[in-house]
């Protein structure tokens, strides 16, 4: 089977080396976005994806918009492909490309479509509290991630796992489950189905603004935002941004499989005798752990931080290198 394969980031990677590795499958090019400026020097840096085709002596195409780029148009007419795969792409493909392979354009998504469309399924699923989501395998059409249901596999969440462990995990997933999906197509045992447009939802392009952390919010809310968004959700404290890297919502954590010493505090009355239990405030020092915080509704545990231009550190640490105390407050982001 000859394939091309569409992808930038990380998430793209598993796949794109499954393909390569398959003694079936010819990979005879690789579409990626083009190279951006990173770090300081502004340095242009390759997609993930380009840098695995290219030390694959895979051939590498950086059109800056697909459905205007006549010579990346006139190299996938001459690639004569039987499928195109798309994972992470960051680009719509238009009818015309859609048309060109023999099997049709076949995206790996990580979600559960039709929930969670778009951009970002990964972080939207864990904001919302999802208990569990997946891949699913899909026949492109025009719309975004609204074609086609092929394959789909499921995966549960755990409620400390962060957008980046639950990437690797999809990711991963996602590669087996178009290996399955392509064969299949080929042998003409997949029978798509439509999706239920009626039970959509949507992961849109994350805003610098759902970074902000507001502690009047509820703690499992918080929470959910932190790891969603990791690692880059932000509090204030003593003037300075903090940014929020992990963390355990005491109420609502019973019942889940957590470490022994962090079940000691579930049901702990902390801020006992205090006045002042406003959002934000510090109502306890959770010996080895880290501070704990209360919120809009139940008490947050940083477990992890990290201060503006330090390296990221335990929350215990955080307690005894900023010396803190009972009645400090961290404010909104």
């Amino acid at each position: 089977m000859k394939i091309v394969f569409f992808g930038t980031p990380q998430f793209a990677v598993p796949s794109l080396r499954r393909l390569l590795d398959h003694p079936e499958i010819e990979v005879a090019a690789a579409v990626t976005q083009p190279d951006k400026p990173r770090g300081r020097g502004k340095k242009l840096i390759p997609s993930a994806v380009k840098q695995v085709a290219a030390a694959r002596n895979i051939p590498v195409w950086q059109p800056r918009r697909i459905k205007k780029d006549a010579e990346t148009l006139e190299c996938l007419r001459q690639a004569n492909a039987d499928a195109f795969v798309v994972v992470a792409y960051g680009q719509l493909l238009s009818p015309e490309i859609l048309d060109l392979p023999r099997l049709g354009c076949i995206n790996g998504h990580g979600s559960l479509l039709p929930k969670y469309r778009g951009a970002a399924p990964i972080q939207w699923c864990l904001y919302h509290g999802e208990t569990e989501t997946g891949m699913t395998t899909m026949l492109m059409d025009a719309g975004m991630d609204t074609g086609a249901i092929l394959l789909e596999s499921r995966f549960p969440i755990n409620l400390l796992d962060n957008a980046h462990q639950l990437a690797i995990a999809l990711s991963e997933l996602g590669a087996d489950l178009l290996i399955s999906t392509l064969f299949k197509l080929q042998e003409r045992a997949i029978e798509p189905i439509p999706q239920e447009d009626s039970q959509a939802t949507y992961a849109p392009l994350i805003q610098k603004s759902d970074y902000c952390l507001d502690w009047s919010r509820p703690a499992l809310s918080l929470h959910n935002q932190i790891r969603g968004f990791f690692p880059n959700c932000i509090a204030t404290f003593r003037g300075q941004a903090l940014k929020i890297l992990a963390t355990v919502p005491l109420e609502a954590a019973d019942g889940s499989p957590l470490p022994a010493e962090i079940q000691q505090l579930q049901g702990q009355d902390f801020g006992q005798g205090q006045s002042d239990r406003t959002p934000g405030t510090v109502v306890g020092l959770a010996k080895k752990l880290g501070a704990i915080v209360q919120t809009g509704k139940g008490k947050l545990l940083l477990r992890e931080v990290q201060l503006a231009g330090k390296r990221s550190q335990s929350g215990w640490d955080f307690v005894n290198g900023m010396h803190l105390q009972v009645g400090d407050s961290l404010t909104n982001g």
